[in-house]
């Protein structure tokens, strides 16, 4: 009597499965942390300061350009209605502070009343911009 053999054929392929759920976890994870940062969207030449120190938790950019020019968002605003833009802004992470970027020519009378309309909006940590002075 033959005998037969049977010949299997092992299957050899990966299961990708558990790996793809690993990616996708973490990729909604690092969404889900990530800080969103609204900047001004302009460059500027900032004053020179001794006691100028990097601050990282802002997430709040307000420009002011050496024309006057006011700067939310990477848009061009008017004086009046930086308070409504800053309130709209602010819902989305009330306890984080603004940071006002403005050109060292700007007149300082408008840089307060940007300032002003800033914590008029409820804002409480504003800070203004400078580069560490060498």
């Amino acid at each position: 009597m033959r005998r037969r053999r049977s010949h299997t054929q092992e299957d050899s392929t990966i299961d990708l499965t558990p790996m793809l759920d690993v990616v996708f976890i973490m990729l909604i994870f690092f969404i889900v942390t990530a800080t969103f940062v609204k900047e001004s969207g302009v460059e500027f030449a900032r004053p020179m300061a001794a006691t100028a120190e990097k601050r990282e938790t802002s997430t709040l950019f307000v420009g002011i350009d050496a024309q006057g020019r006011i700067w939310i968002d990477r848009r061009q605003v008017a004086l009046a209605a930086v308070r409504p833009m800053v309130e709209k802004l602010r819902v989305d992470n009330p306890q984080n502070g603004a940071v006002i970027q403005a050109d060292a020519s700007v007149d300082t009378g408008l840089l307060i009343k940007v300032l002003d309309r800033i914590r008029l909006a409820g804002v409480d940590k504003v800070a203004v911009a400078a580069e560490n002075q060498p």
